[in-house]
C-alpha cells in the first residue's frame, strides 16, 4: 500500500453512516473515501459494513490510510468488523460507547444517512466542537453554524470539508 505523502500533519476525516449494504449513501461514501485519500487525509470510520465499508474501499483504492473504530474486542469480533479495507483496526470493546471516539477524534465528520448510531455520533461531535457535514442525514439546530452544515451533493461536501480543514491547525 502506498500512502499519499502530504506536507504537514494529515487531517483525520470521519465518515459515519449506515451499516446496511443497501444504504442509498453507499456510492457517495465510496466517492468521498476516494477523495479524502486523494487529498492526503486519513479516513476514520466505525470499521464495519455498509457506508463504512464503501468509504474504506474508496480510500484504500486511492492509496489512503483507513482507521476503523470497532465495537468489540479482538477475541470477540462481530461479522464484517473490521471490513477488509481497514488498515488500522482499533478494538474498543465499547460497543455503542465507541461513538464517543468516532465523534471526538476526526477534525471533521461527514454524516451520510444512517440511523441512531449516526445521530448519536453527530450530536456528540457537535457538542464536542467537531464540525459535522450532513449529506442525506437529519439536520440539527446548533448555536454555532460552523459546527453543523448540510450539503446537497458529494461535491458540496468536499468544498465544505476543504473550507473547514483549511482553518484547522
Amino acid at each position: 500500500m502506498s500512502i499519499i505523502s502530504v506536507r504537514g500533519k494529515p487531517k483525520i476525516v470521519g465518515i459515519m453512516g449506515s451499516h446496511r449494504d443497501n444504504s442509498p449513501s453507499v456510492n457517495d461514501a465510496r466517492l468521498l473515501g476516494e477523495a479524502i485519500a486523494q487529498k492526503g487525509h486519513i479516513l476514520l470510520t466505525g470499521g464495519g459494513p455498509g457506508v463504512m465499508k464503501a468509504a474504506s474501499e474508496g480510500a484504500h483504492d486511492a492509496g489512503g490510510l483507513v482507521i476503523g473504530i470497532l465495537p468489540t474486542e479482538r477475541k470477540r469480533p462481530l461479522p464484517c468488523y473490521p471490513n477488509e479495507f481497514v488498515d488500522i483496526p482499533i478494538y474498543t470493546g465499547m460497543y455503542d460507547a465507541r461513538n464517543i471516539i468516532n465523534a471526538k477524534t476526526p477534525h471533521v465528520i461527514i454524516a451520510l444517512g444512517g440511523g441512531t448510531g449516526t445521530l448519536s455520533e453527530m450530536a456528540i461531535a457537535v457538542k464536542s466542537g467537531t464540525p459535522v457535514i450532513a449529506l442525506n442525514a437529519p439536520t440539527m439546530e446548533c448555536d454555532d453554524d460552523r459546527l453543523f452544515t448540510s450539503a446537497s451533493s458529494v461535491k458540496d461536501v468536499l468544498q465544505k470539508m476543504d473550507k473547514i480543514l483549511s482553518g484547522v491547525p
